[in-house]
């Protein structure tokens, strides 16, 4: 992976000293011996090569000046000024120098590239446990989806049945008062027709006076009045507790109160239950 952003830096940083080596020749050897212009195509190279070793270096420490740098780019930008310089003073090929006078700032951004890449480059191993964890997210958030439209087609499900249930209802609902109502109106109209108070008058007590009599039942013979029973006076707490003891006391073992009660009943005697048991408790 690391030879992906070095080679192509290397390359660049290659091709651009050559250019500017040879350009610097052929510019200034015209006009001073070509020792010296070689010397000073080697100077602007080599201190291009100088500060990108250093600055190899420190980023290999894990360090980085920006004095370096600065230079480094400096020297990038003299290389590319001596390309541009010539290729407009140049008679011929003008065109063809002006679009490589970029290489030696490209090369220095290529390894700019690389340095990024370095400084933020992982291990396999980190790589892989990242990629872990993104397949883990991807997978939460599938299930998360399928979860919600799941529950979403279920809703839709329910609500469509409560729907069609309440439409059945409401129908129906709606038959049953309109049944009622027709109901009602037969009922009104027989109520208000001439013969109902004629025939109501006939069974029960009258509802429109003067319309006919009371009808009663017929009477066959002389008739005497009934005399009311009266009441049979209710017997005291104490006249209850003698009654009791008596029967509860009539056999040996005592009778229960079950027994008590019911010869209490059969000898004709009467009380509320609720009496005769406090009564059988007070004795008992």
């Amino acid at each position: 992976m690391r030879t992906r952003t070095v080679l192509p830096a290397a390359v660049m940083t290659a091709v651009s000293m050559v250019l500017t080596l040879a350009v610097v020749v052929m510019w200034l050897g015209g006009a001073v011996p070509w020792p010296v212009a070689l010397v000073v195509g080697l100077g602007i190279d080599g201190g291009w090569l100088a500060t990108l070793a250093y600055e190899r270096r420190l980023a290999a420490q894990g360090d980085h000046s920006s004095v370096v740098t600065g230079v480094g780019w400096s020297f990038g930008l003299i290389a590319t000024g001596v390309l541009v310089a010539h290729a407009l003073t140049a008679d011929s090929s003008r065109g063809a120098w002006l679009a490589v006078a970029w290489l030696p700032l490209a090369a220095k951004a290529l390894w700019l590239v690389h340095g990024l890449w370095e400084r933020t480059a992982l291990t396999p191993a980190a790589l892989d446990t990242i990629a872990g964890i993104q397949q883990e997210a991807r997978d939460e958030a599938a299930v998360a989806r399928a979860r919600l439209r799941a529950e979403a087609a279920t809703e839709e499900t329910r609500l469509t049945a409560v729907t069609a249930a309440g439409a059945r209802v409401a129908r129906v609902q709606a038959r049953t008062a309109e049944t009622l109502a027709g109901a009602w109106s037969t009922l009104e109209a027989a109520r208000r027709g001439e013969g109902t108070g004629r025939a109501l008058t006939s069974v029960t007590s009258p509802v429109t006076p003067g319309v006919t009599a009371r009808w009663d039942l017929p009477i066959w013979g002389p008739s005497e009045p009934v005399a009311a029973l009266e009441s049979v006076p209710a017997l005291t707490d104490a006249a209850l507790d003698d009654l009791v003891r008596k029967i509860r006391d009539s056999e040996d073992p005592a009778l229960s109160y079950r027994e008590m009660a019911a010869r209490f009943r059969a000898a004709g005697h009467s009380a509320s239950e609720v009496r005769l048991r406090a009564a059988w408790k007070r004795v008992a």
